[in-house]
């Protein structure tokens, strides 16, 4: 076959198949039998199916291909020709069937370019494929897009950037096209990977670089927008992909560009912005998150963990912030708590890492627990304090013990205990912040939670020393008081009933007598912390004698009926507690301005015409204390406590606004001003104290008169009965409580010997007669056997201990028994009971000895015969 002469108008190439041309002449010399046999235009259409005529025969190519070449121009440079565009567009939507044939062509002709280097076909073939994707939407898409991502696959494995960029730019608009058809056998691996692959470029070319990575993240995004909400996708959120997305979107939010760095100019600065790869990192990282469902939080957190893990990044601790702000505030709300507990988990994880680690964990956490708190933080509130407190505890161990293993050796990490103290601060810091973000409510159980695991004093627990001499127990004990100092700060409650419960109460009190000082001003400040709801703290911080006490501009509001029954129940406690600090010898200045602003704002929060009676008959026990000195205070504390009595009693005076009291108060200030400064707080509260050496020959002038006090008070209308008495510290409601139920267990058991030993059934022992002296002889046993047993209660710490868990079992009981068994318990205690009540009755109203003695009943048994009262004979000394 030769070409013939003439031009061919009807195909590009040597040979056509134009009427009276030498090429259809050859065609038929060549093959005679098939235009016989078959004739017609479908054997011109066989023909094209046999390899090299298909080249050559343009005229009788398929017309999806000729539409296809025709969009290409001679030179590449002048573009895709847009008619021949318009032209496939419309063929490829009359004919949906004929999409996939168009792509795969496409396909052949972009690899077959890229393979040549004609980049400037494999652009006019990307243009081309964009708009076929925008614009058909049939059913048939599937198999187009099949063809289109294995083109876009063969530009991102390419070595040139532009080639990784524009297959980039191509899938992301792919991936904001919503599909009709779902696809059930498509992935995304390559995808992800060569993306992820992308955002770590380091090319030398900086602007090229850049460039590489934005399309690598945005590569990313499209993958996410394309898969995340598409169930018959595959799942995007597996940790293999997550494992490579998430890493990627942080290594570009870490390194910031170099080019940010130049002061470009103001027109140029919003496009600069625009090319951030940290910003557009960002975005992507927001919208993955944001897409998050419940079940798939946990993969997306756990990557960036770990690469803050790999990369030291704890320490520093800026990024780590940065990225949980990001992901706090891009999730939903509800979703909060998980990212808690994997905070959690990931601490406890790494409880035997270097405490700066640690410390920037729990700093991030603080930061993350505050933003949830807006949200919904669900269970894990209890949960966090635990965690926190457990990592307390092993901080301290570590910073006894010198080492993470309990025992240094020579392979052992060596612990800085500075850095150890550091990570305790930060533990108490985030406690304090995220206590003060939840409600009352949950606050208050966060209280009762961290009180409960304050170690407090016992027998049975023996006190444990360190490598530095400090006692364990004490600094557990300093860390949960301070840890509980934070919480408390600006806790506002209307009831202290409930701010206050008494197992609470109880345990905190006990602790503000320690001979630790640090310890007991804990305890103050914490007492302070839940007293104080009007802000007026911080104007009782010195302690002084003010003339006015309006220039203060405090704020008083009036006693609340709760108030009142709390002061009524847990007052004497208190003021027990107070008089005790006050005898304490290691105080220094900060203890008794603490207890300065204690009684001050008792006075303004809780107090009624009774408790401003106690409180000043406290105050006036505290200066007999300095007075009398039983105790051998030192002179600076002697001093302190006079001063102290005279700045609440100046206080108290103007308070009650009763101008007799106020006269007296004035005029005691003022003879101490003048002869026993020592005496006020104007020169004992000072950096240096202007004591006196001799206190013992006080003269009564200087000081405030209890008898004085009572009576300008009482005509005042307070009880000045209850005022001329001197306050005495009386027993706790716990001791009082141990000291009933030891008398009436010993009394309970002296009963239940009493029925074994005489059961029902047996015959009765005659009854004794009741006497006086028979009664008398009983009381006295009843009382020195009490007595004894109140004694071993109090004397033996293993009783109360019984008695408590006695008293724990017979709880649970109740709590966990079946209905049955407690009412049938129940009634056997009341039958019990009867019995023994029958006996007294029997006892008690037996009649007496009839005066005509007795009379022989049946069967020779002697019977005593019952008169009534009114025939019987009394003597004449009865009768009126």
């Amino acid at each position: 076959m030769r070409p013939h002469p003439g031009p061919c108008t009807l195909a590009q190439g040597p040979f056509c198949f134009q009427p009276g041309s030498g090429c259809l002449q050859s065609v038929r010399a060549w093959f005679p039998g098939l235009l016989t046999l078959t004739g017609g235009l479908r054997s011109w259409v066989s023909l094209l199916a046999i390899p090299g005529v298909c080249g050559c025969c343009g005229a009788l190519r398929p017309r999806y291909k000729r539409l296809v070449d025709n969009i290409f121009p001679e030179d590449p440079e002048d573009g895709l020709v847009k008619t021949n565009m318009e032209k496939l567009t419309f063929y490829a939507l009359s004919a949906p069937e004929k999409l996939d044939r168009i792509g795969a062509y496409l396909s052949e002709r972009l690899i077959r370019d890229v393979g040549r280097h004609r980049y400037g076909y494999v652009c006019i073939a990307m243009e081309a494929l964009d708009q076929l994707l925008m614009a058909c939407h049939c059913q048939s898409i599937n198999l187009f897009v099949e063809s289109f991502l294995k083109m876009v696959a063969k530009l991102l494995e390419s070595e040139k950037p532009n080639l990784q960029i524009l297959g980039t730019n191509s899938f992301v608009k792919f991936a904001n096209i919503e599909e009709d058809t779902p696809s059930y056998h498509r992935s995304y691996d390559f995808f992800v990977s060569r993306f992820s692959e992308m955002c770590h470029s380091s090319h030398d070319d900086l602007e090229i670089k850049t460039k590489i990575r934005m399309s690598g993240i945005k590569g990313l995004q499209g993958v996410v927008r394309k898969t995340v909400n598409d169930e018959l996708q595959a799942n995007i959120w597996d940790p293999q992909h997550m494992d490579k997305i998430v890493p990627s979107l942080l290594f570009n939010l870490q390194h910031v560009e170099e080019a940010e760095s130049r002061s470009p100019s103001p027109l140029q600065a919003p496009e600069k912005e625009k090319e951030n790869p940290a910003e557009l990192a960002e975005r992507c990282l927001r919208e993955l998150l944001g897409r998050a469902a419940f079940g798939n939080i946990k993969n997306a957190i756990k990557p960036v963990l770990i690469h803050l893990d790999n990369h030291s990044l704890w320490e520093p601790k800026v990024f780590a912030i940065r990225c949980f702000k990001i992901i706090m505030y891009s999730i939903q709300p509800q979703h909060s708590h998980l990212v808690i507990q994997q905070l959690l988990s990931h601490l406890d994880a790494n409880s035997r890492s270097a405490a700066t680690v640690r410390a920037g964990i729990v700093e991030v956490l603080s930061e993350a627990a505050v933003i949830a708190a807006t949200g919904s933080v669900g269970p894990t509130v209890l949960e966090m304090f635990n965690t926190l407190l457990r990592q307390l505890r092993l901080s301290i161990d570590y910073a006894l013990t010198g080492s993470y293993d309990g025992a240094v050796s020579l392979g052992t990490k060596i612990i800085k205990e500075h850095e150890e103290r550091m990570f305790q601060e930060a533990v108490i810091k985030t406690i304090g912040s995220f206590a003060s973000t939840l409600p009352t409510y949950q606050r208050s159980e966060v209280i009762l939670f961290i009180m409960s695991k304050v170690p407090l004093p016992s027998l049975h627990h023996p006190m444990e020393t360190g490598r530095t001499g400090e006692n364990r127990n004490r600094l557990t004990q300093i860390m949960l008081l301070k840890s509980l100092l934070q919480v408390s700060t600006g806790f506002q409650c209307n009831n202290m009933m409930s701010a206050l419960p008494s197992n609470f109460l109880d345990r905190l009190l006990s602790t503000a007598l320690m001979e630790d000082s640090e310890i007991r001003l804990f305890v103050l400040e914490i007492l302070i912390s839940f007293i104080d709801r009007h802000g007026n703290r911080h104007k009782f911080s010195s302690i002084s004698t003010l003339s006015d006490i309006s220039v203060l501009k405090l704020k008083v509001d009036k006693c609340s009926r709760q108030d009142t029954v709390f002061m009524k129940k847990h007052s004497q406690q208190l003021y027990r507690h107070i008089y005790l600090s006050c005898k304490e010898e290691t105080n220094i200045q900060k203890h008794y301005e603490a207890l300065y602003s204690l009684l001050a704002l008792t006075s303004i929060e809780l107090a009624n015409e009774e408790v401003v009676v106690d409180l000043i008959r406290l105050v006036l026990a505290v200066q007999d204390l300095a007075q009398v000195n039983e105790e051998n205070l030192p002179v600076y504390n002697r001093c302190a406590l006079y001063a102290l009595g005279a700045a609440y009693l100046n206080l108290i005076s103007q308070l009650t606004t009763v101008p007799a009291f106020c006269q007296h108060i004035h005029e005691v200030i003022e003879t101490r001003k003048k002869e026993a400064p020592y005496m006020l707080p104007e020169d004992v509260f000072v950096e240096r104290p202007r004591l006196s050496q001799n206190l013992d020959g006080v003269v009564v002038e200087f000081l405030f008169r209890q008898s004085k006090i009572s009576e300008v008070l009482g005509g005042s209308g307070y009880n000045s009965d209850r005022l001329g008495l001197p306050y005495i510290p009386q027993l706790t409601d716990e001791d009082r409580l141990s000291k009933r139920k030891s008398i009436g267990e010993t009394i309970s058991l002296q009963v239940e010997v009493e029925s074994r030993n005489s059961p029902e059934k047996e015959e009765r022992v005659p009854a004794e007669e009741i006497t006086y002296e028979t009664l008398k002889k009983a009381i006295a046993g009843r009382d020195l056997r009490a007595d004894r047993a109140f004694c071993a209660a109090v004397d033996s710490v293993a009783v109360e201990e019984q008695e408590r868990e006695r008293r724990r079992q017979v709880v649970e009981k109740f709590q966990k028994a079946p209905f049955e068994e407690i009412a049938a318990h129940c009634g056997a205690r009341a039958s019990l009971l009867q019995s023994k009540l029958n006996q007294i009755f029997e006892i008690t109203i037996r009649p007496p000895p009839s005066p005509s003695g007795t009379i022989t009943a049946a069967y020779g048994q002697p019977q005593n015969h019952s008169i009534p009262v009114y025939e019987m004979k009394f003597p004449d000394l009865c009768v009126y």
